[in-house]
């Protein structure tokens, strides 16, 4: 077979490049066969391309299928081929090939990956929404975004799911998507001038943003780090930053000042005990208070929230998010997760249909270089995030919560209970719960034998709470 040339369409073609893997491996199309070309619909090259009708799907280990729908979001133009060669080489003997992490063409498909996850972290932190009215008078929030790659489906269900209840658009160079409560419609690529420079609101956050700036931590490296400048022009908030910095000195003396003057420190108490105050009437309102929150661990970025349908049999309260939740603001999808769903899929229990949680809603974390290492949160950052959980769990009313871990099993109770004397069923608070290990524990085993025990123990539990949560 001579030369084929496979049209996709530019973008996240997903969908596309599957259909085209199909008919490529049905064929036995080497990799160096193959020119890739992106395309609009009615301008497919002419190409000749193999026959798909009848192509068999193509079984792909879990990590490759993963690390293809995030790649492929990519802009390198040659993603389709990169990933093409990876499934080659995967369906023709190295089934673990992104293990070899000195293998060049899985390392650089892990970078693009994370690249990506990246840019979709970016999106969810520094996308402002902008209120305008529609022709009809109805209440419209418009954001303006440009991202470094092809993340807008990607990034979209993160927005959906935060403001469920307001009509919003979101408008980048490659495409709109507009939000009406109940459905989300696909728009053409958009200018910058079609979304508002400022709304009403925008005055009150920036003076807002001036008062808790806090000129003693001033560090630009860092703030660039976290917000490059690229999407300073984008925040209301940026405009501020130079005069902040260059008055940051001055500042920080006269805060020193105040501060031999007014000993009195910040308590975290009353900080929670202030937004309890406002008394949130909906778990979307809960959540909107958590997202805007100020930390109250260390060093994160914005909450994570819990994820799932009101009203779900068993609810699973873990820990704290870490370092991939925090990137992609949606808990239990990292190490510990997967091995939560492996668990959930063998007893039969759905995890679309139950609710995660953690008690703690920020990462907490230890930089180590350009790595954020998991620090435990402390008893006292544990209680101050309680009222949250308490709420949140009245909002969803499960009828059975899982503890999963120490942690969890502290917030729920408010007392420091050992979870393998605890483990089984117990009553948590107003809630039937029931106590077992956190999946990070059974990650943390060294001894294979000792590690399947573990998990056999854990799966014991969840057939139990299966269950218990159906009667």
């Amino acid at each position: 077979m001579g030369m084929i040339r496979m049209a996709v369409q530019d973008g996240a073609d997903l969908d596309g490049f599957r259909n085209a893997v199909r008919t490529l491996v049905a064929h036995h199309a080497l990799p160096d066969t193959v020119v890739w070309s992106t395309a609009n619909d009615n301008d497919l090259f002419g190409a000749a391309m193999p026959d798909a009708s009848g192509a068999p799907a193509v079984s792909l280990p879990r990590d490759v299928a993963d690390l293809i729908k995030l790649a492929i979001c990519h802009s390198d133009p040659e993603r389709f081929a990169l990933l093409y060669q990876l499934v080659w080489r995967v369906l023709h003997g190295e089934r673990a090939l992104l293990e070899v992490q000195s293998d060049p063409l899985a390392h650089r498909l892990q970078l693009m990956a994370k690249s990506v996850q990246r840019d979709i972290h970016k999106m969810h932190a520094f996308l402002r929404f902008r209120e305008t009215k529609d022709p009809d008078g109805t209440e419209r929030f418009v954001a303006w975004f440009e991202p470094e790659h092809h993340i807008l489906d990607a990034a979209v269900p993160f927005f959906i799911e935060r403001f469920r209840g307001m009509v919003w658009s979101i408008l980048t160079p490659q495409g709109a998507r507009h939000w009406d409560r109940e459905t989300l419609v696909e728009g053409p690529p958009a200018h910058k001038s079609d979304a508002p420079d400022s709304d009403a609101f925008e005055a009150a956050w920036k003076s807002y943003y001036e008062s808790i700036f806090n000129p003693a931590r001033v560090n630009p490296a860092a703030m660039r780090q976290h917000m490059p400048k690229k999407y300073w022009r984008n925040l209301p908030e940026a405009a501020a930053i130079a005069d902040l910095v260059r008055e940051a000195p001055q500042r920080a003396r006269e805060m020193i000042e105040r501060e031999a003057a007014m000993p009195a420190k910040r308590d975290p108490k009353k900080a929670v005990a202030a937004m309890a105050e406002q008394e949130p009437k909906s778990l979307e309102a809960l959540n909107a208070l958590i997202a805007a929150s100020e930390p109250l661990t260390p060093g994160a970025d914005h909450a994570v929230l819990g994820e799932g349908p009101i009203g779900a049999d068993i609810a699973f309260v873990g820990e704290q998010p870490g370092d991939q939740e925090d990137l992609e603001g949606k808990p239990f999808i990292g190490p510990a997760g997967q091995m939560l769903d492996k668990a959930l899929e063998e007893v039969g229990i759905d995890r679309r249909r139950v609710y995660v949680t953690n008690a703690v809603k920020h990462f907490k974390f230890e930089p180590r270089g350009k790595r954020r290492i998991h620090k435990k949160p402390n008893p006292g950052e544990v209680k101050r995030y309680r009222w949250w959980l308490t709420k949140e769990l009245e909002f969803v009313r499960p009828k059975l919560v899982v503890a999963l871990g120490g942690t969890a099993l502290l917030s729920l109770t408010g007392k420091p209970l050992s979870v393998m004397r605890s483990r089984g069923p117990l009553q948590l608070g107003e809630f039937p719960g029931y106590a077992t290990v956190h999946p990070s524990y059974l990650l943390r085993i060294p001894d294979p034998a000792v590690k399947e025990e573990a998990y056999e123990a854990f799966r014991h539990d969840l057939q139990r709470i299966k269950k218990l949560a159906a009667t």
